[in-house]
């Protein structure tokens, strides 16, 4: 590919600008030089097209087929719900992926297409990656998902039909792909395996916050008013996620230990926020705990402001254990400190910037949550070691940096160098 190739299409079944890390590489290569436009979901009834520092946006429009998210533990509920589930994730994923096959045809006739950059999930995509490959165009797989592990985790299924399927799927992305962008070590290593590929053709481009946007702001008044201590967890709610730990660390720091003197606020939108709610009123928690939804950012950086403490309580899973989480690079810009299992991805991460307990020790998890609590001068040093790792190592700019050499031996153009942090 010469000098001439400029126009990149990613596409992503995520709402733009709300997915940090598609927002992040879309405006990065922009700014290097790259005419970008992106096919997302429309979420919360934005403009079917858009165009957002440079970037133009199409929305398609969201679909739901079946609610994704059971707690029930009952065997014939679980798999009337594991049934429903699966044809609904395999409904939704065709629609977006035959949907944005055709908006892409549009785009490619209008403006061209030279790279065409999929983030999983759903790895049905890459038969778009395929088409766009057959024309003689680039082809980079964004590995956001382990999909295999994220249905043993989600499910806690053994390896059947479906998640054959789901590694199938995985491997013909990583082998069509001319790139594979992994979010970590351990996603390079598994994607370089399971795809039997070569390992530099796999750049890490990790899910870093820009530490001039994640900074304090005035707190909210009315919280720190309370004199109570301010917990917080931000991130998406689907059954993988364990939130559900975190209402019984709740449950039992209060009711067992008697810490009435906390509040935690619950930010973020998913499938299983209605079955999050209804485990949190059995469990006595409403007077102690807020659920937001999905919020702006502004509210999003009043409440970080606001806390105490912040959580991260991904327990351990396939998925999980070689997973890096953006929300706890977010609650280390803010200099928050954080509690969390103890996964191999979220150690890398934080460092001593958190607590690390036993994974999914719920009574672990609330002890630690506990002794932060007593412990302000601990909880200041923290947050600093976390602000101080973000600044130095971990900022989108260190990213950014990745990204952009990739996609200069990728397209054999030389890009600005110095895209500004997004």
């Amino acid at each position: 590919m010469t000098q001439t190739a400029k126009n990149v299409l990613m596409i992503t079944e995520s709402p733009f600008p709300e997915d940090t890390r598609v927002k992040n590489e879309a405006y990065t290569l922009a700014e290097a030089g790259f005419r970008v436009v992106v096919i997302a979901l429309n979420f919360n009834q934005r403009r079917f097209m858009e165009t957002l520092r440079g970037v133009d946006v199409y929305r398609l429009p969201m679909i739901t087929i079946f609610k994704k998210s059971s707690l029930k533990k009952k065997r014939f509920s679980f798999l009337l719900y594991r049934l429903k589930s699966a044809v609904g994730y395999i409904l939704e994923y065709i629609y977006f992926t035959l949907a944005s096959f055709l908006l892409s045809q549009y785009i490619a006739f209008k403006q061209g297409v030279d790279v065409v950059h999929l983030h999983n999930p759903p790895n049905t995509l890459f038969v778009v990656g395929l088409y766009f490959r057959m024309l003689g165009k680039k082809f980079v797989f964004d590995h956001h998902d382990l999909a295999p592990e994220l249905y043993l985790s989600r499910y806690k299924v053994g390896k059947d039909m479906l998640y054959r399927l789901l590694l199938a799927e995985e491997k013909m992305c990583l082998k069509l792909s001319n790139m594979v962008i992994a979010t970590n070590q351990s996603y390079k290593a598994i994607d370089a395996e399971r795809g039997r590929i070569d390992p530099q053709k796999i750049i890490i481009v990790r899910n870093g916050p820009d530490p001039q946007r994640f900074r304090a702001v005035p707190p909210d008044g009315q919280l720190k008013a309370s004199g109570r201590i301010i917990l917080t967890y931000v991130g998406v709610m689907g059954p993988q996620d364990g939130v559900d730990y975190l209402l019984k660390a709740l449950h039992h720091l209060v009711y067992e230990r008697g810490r009435t003197n906390i509040y935690c606020i619950i930010v973020g939108p998913g499938d299983a926020l209605d079955d999050l709610k209804n485990l949190a009123e059995s469990l006595y928690l409403n007077e102690y705990i807020r659920f937001t939804g999905f919020i702006p950012k502004a509210d999003l950086l009043k409440y970080l402001s606001s806390a105490d403490i912040c959580l991260d309580p991904n327990p351990s899973s396939p998925l999980n254990d070689v997973s890096t989480w953006i929300k706890v690079m977010e609650y280390m810009a803010m200099g928050k400190p954080v509690v969390s299992f103890d996964l191999k991805e979220t150690r890398y991460t934080a460092g001593h910037a958190a607590v690390f307990v036993t994974p999914n020790d719920t009574r672990a998890f609330a002890e630690a949550i506990m002794n932060l609590m007593d412990d302000p001068a601990k909880r200041a040093e923290m947050g600093r070691v976390g602000r101080r790792r973000i600044e130095k190592e971990l900022a989108w700019e260190y990213s950014a940096a990745n990204l952009i050499q990739g996609y200069e031996k990728l397209t054999g153009r030389v890009l600005y160098t110095s895209p500004s942090i997004v």
